[in-house]
Order: C-alpha cells, then sequence, then structure tokens
C-alpha cells in the first residue's frame, strides 16, 4: 500500500510538471522528451542492477506498456478536448479500476474481500465527489459523445495494462526471480516506458504522415523547456511508474488502482501552492473521503 500510496503522489506531481511541459514544448516534444528521459533513466537502472531484458516476463510488460501508456494515453489526450480534463480523469481511473479487478478475478483468480471492496468502492466515491462537473463548476469544453468513447479507450487501456502487468509479476514469480523489491518495479517500469516510447514514436509519426499532428492551445514558450522536460519525466515516468510497478508486483490490481486514483485529489495542494488554485469546499470534502478509504482500504483483510 505504501508503494501505491508513493505512486498516486508523484503521479499528482507529474500532473504539475506535466502541464508546465507541455505549454513550454507542445504537447508531442514534451511527451515524447518525457518518455526518453524515463528510458533512458531506467533502463541504466534496469542493465546495471536489474535483470534488463533478461525477465521471464519482459514479453507481458512490453505489451502492458503498448495498452496502458500507449494506447491508454491516446485515449486520454483524445478525451481531453471533447470532455474536459475532469470528465476524462474521472472516466480513465474510475472505469480502469474495476476493469483490472474484475480481469484479475476472471483470468488469474484473485479474489477481494467483501472490505476491500467496499473501501476501494468508497476511495473512488471520493474521487468523483472531489472531480465530478456541475452546474456551478461545469467543464470547460463542449462535451461531445464521442469523448466517451476516448474517456472508455484510456479506461480500457490503463485497467487491461495493469492486468497484464499482473500477469507479468506471476510469470515472473514462477521463473524463481524475486518481485517483492523496488528494483523488479522499476526493471518493470523499465519495459512499460520503453513499449510506451516506441509506441507513442510510431503513433505521432503516422499522424504526421497523415496531416492529423497535434495542435497546442498555446503555442510553446521554450522557456526552461528542458527542465520541464526531464521533471516531467523523473517525476511520473521514472519514480510514479516505478511505484505503481511496486505495487502490482505485491498487490492486486483492484487495490492499487483505487489507491492510484486519488492522485488528482494529492494534486489539489500542489496547485494551490505553485500556483495559487483554491479547491472547492466539494472537492475537499471528496479529497476526505477518499483519503480516509485510502487509510480503511490499507488496514482492511
Amino acid at each position: 500500500m505504501i508503494a501505491s500510496l508513493l505512486a498516486a503522489f508523484f503521479f499528482a506531481l507529474t500532473a504539475t510538471c506535466g502541464s508546465y511541459n507541455v505549454r513550454a514544448n507542445g504537447p508531442v516534444r514534451g511527451n515524447i522528451g518525457r518518455l526518453c528521459v524515463a528510458a533512458v533513466v531506467l533502463g541504466l537502472f534496469a542493465h546495471m542492477w536489474g535483470n534488463g531484458f533478461a525477465s521471464a516476463s519482459v514479453a507481458w510488460f512490453l505489451m502492458s506498456g503498448v495498452l496502458g501508456m500507449g494506447i491508454g494515453d491516446i485515449g486520454v489526450y483524445a478525451a481531453l478536448p471533447l470532455l474536459g480534463s475532469r470528465l476524462t480523469v474521472l472516466m480513465t481511473q474510475c472505469l480502469a479500476a474495476p476493469i483490472a479487478a474484475v480481469g484479475e478475478w476472471l483470468w488469474l483468480g484473485t479474489r477481494l474481500t467483501a472490505a476491500q471492496i467496499l473501501w476501494g468502492v468508497v476511495i473512488l466515491g471520493g474521487v468523483v465527489l472531489a472531480l465530478m462537473p456541475s452546474k456551478a463548476s461545469p467543464p470547460r469544453v463542449i462535451v461531445r459523445p464521442a469523448g466517451y468513447v476516448f474517456g472508455l479507450l484510456a479506461a480500457v487501456g490503463q485497467g487491461i495494462g495493469a492486468l497484464l502487468s499482473r500477469k507479468g509479476v506471476m510469470v515472473a514469480t514462477a521463473a524463481g526471480e524475486t518481485v517483492q523489491s523496488p528494483v523488479f518495479g522499476v526493471n518493470a517500469a523499465y519495459h512499460r516506458i520503453f513499449a510506451g516510447l516506441v509506441f507513442v514514436v510510431l503513433w505521432f509519426a503516422l499522424m504526421r504522415a497523415l496531416g492529423r499532428m497535434p495542435v497546442p492551445v498555446t503555442p510553446p514558450t521554450r522557456v526552461h523547456g528542458f527542465r520541464w522536460i526531464v521533471a516531467s519525466g523523473l517525476t511520473g515516468s521514472v519514480v510514479g511508474v516505478g511505484c505503481y510497478q511496486w505495487a502490482l508486483a505485491t498487490s492486486p490490481s483492484g487495490l492499487v488502482l483505487p489507491i492510484a486514483a486519488t492522485a488528482p485529489l494529492l494534486a489539489m495542494p500542489i496547485t494551490y501552492w505553485l500556483e495559487g488554485d483554491r479547491p472547492s469546499r466539494r472537492a475537499v470534502v471528496g479529497g476526505v473521503v477518499a483519503v480516509a478509504g485510502c487509510v480503511a482500504l490499507t488496514l482492511a483483510r
């Protein structure tokens, strides 16, 4: 559970870094840049202290990267202009957890207790309460039905990506590898990031050939651009994904994903501190509910 909470914290931190990264470098350079930084850092660690590509679970983690960090991220970026950030986050985070949990139960036979399911639902309920748009705080874009399709694609990508990671953990365990250590998590994160990077590069190359490259909302500033690429890559794609994979190596996806879904709530005090963006009262209440659910889920058996 500690690994899940650390993953949520660093995903929250990278949300702010990622925003500055895209503003400074544009969506293509910023996204590919952060993945390149992560691939280099994680690759050095994995080949010096981990198993590199020698693990028995490489194929599973590569597929997990394509689904979760490739197709899932594309779904998120496609949904954002059609649903807005809050609805996109809600669909991705709150649907990915049950998709992964049900998939792991049907495919891998992992069963959660009634208490674990209850507190997982409480966590997701807190996220919904905090982020759900309302009349007083409507979406900042015109919501279009196609956005729900891309939001579902993002959720399926993230949920199935987590499921494939759990399968990779089982394969590695059967091969006699030590999966309980952070080193294994970092090694698995390297495989996922590497596959995600290759997929994203190929995707943007295809979009360029078709003349469909994404246009930034605001022109890139290039001011301290490389710093934000490094910050975004290290906080989210290195430490965040490393902790996320470490968590999946030690706990079922149905427990890890609800806690990771609190990342948008943990981002609220960070953005308030850095940007002065004060969260609403409803968001604070939802955050308290979600955090209480995380504590209860950690203690549940």
